[in-house]
């Protein structure tokens, strides 16, 4: 009786574990053809009408907190990834006027859980990538009232711009009145206020200029590594791995 109970007892947690696999796969599958129906695009805007979404943009499932879509511009080929927030306006149901308060370039990537409120005009020019987690704001609390709560006060707004092709590490906050130039790296966890020059890095809380490009010197201070290979048009995979195995045979 024990073999009996051994075998019947192997088989039924056989049958469990096949159920539980079942199931995570069905889970799985579920999830990603909801992320695919939920995501946003011009051909599919859902609940929202955006002043313009561009052609190849996305907004990934889940979306974050959205308002005031009639006054945000999103340029062509724009990603934003899960649960980021667009807003335009200090709540929903404003009338913001005729012109857009929050616009991207084309290209434009925003990452996970990233955040951009805009009261004052916000513009990213083209090709701006940002990490995760990033915040960008035209608005600050002010304190001037000692008599009031902070959050009861009227805040304080001025316009940001961030100039194309810059780079917002994971974690950045860039504050009102923010205005970057072309090519700007902000490292991660930096808070940006202020004016920020062309071909610059800048790190730290409040951020600083901590590397920048200079016409006939180049870097300043140098950087201290060489600038990576560019992949050539047209390669294959298989030319890739070739091209790895040619340069470290030990596969180190």
């Amino acid at each position: 009786m024990r073999k009996s109970e051994n075998v019947f007892s192997s088989a039924a947690a056989g049958v469990a574990a096949w159920r539980r696999r079942a199931v995570s796969r069905l889970v799985h599958r579920g999830w990603r053809w909801l992320q695919d129906a939920g995501a946003v695009t011009s051909d599919r805007p859902g609940p929202f009408r955006f002043g313009r979404i561009g052609e190849g943009t996305r907004l990934a499932f889940p979306l974050g907190t959205v308002f005031g879509d009639p006054w945000i511009h999103l340029g062509d080929h724009c990603v934003i990834g899960e649960q980021v927030t667009l807003a335009a306006g200090m709540m929903p149901g404003l009338d913001l006027g005729p012109d857009p308060v929050l616009r991207l370039g084309n290209g434009v990537v925003l990452g996970r859980g990233s955040h951009v409120v805009a009261s004052a005009p916000v513009v990213f020019g083209d090709d701006v990538y940002c990490g995760p987690y990033v915040y960008v704001t035209s608005d600050n609390h002010s304190y001037d009232d000692t008599a009031r709560p902070i959050g009861k006060q009227w805040p304080r707004t001025a316009p940001v711009e961030i100039g194309g092709g810059s780079w917002l590490g994971s974690g950045c906050v860039v504050l009102p009145g923010a205005r970057l130039g072309r090519n700007v790296v902000v490292a991660a966890g930096s808070v940006v206020r202020g004016e920020v020059p062309d071909f610059a890095v800048v790190a730290g809380a409040p951020a600083r200029v901590v590397r920048r490009w200079e016409p006939g010197t180049g870097w300043q201070p140098p950087l201290r590594t060489p600038a990576p290979v560019p992949i050539p048009e047209g390669i294959t995979p298989q030319q890739l791995l070739a091209m790895r195995d040619a340069q470290d045979p030990a596969g180190t």
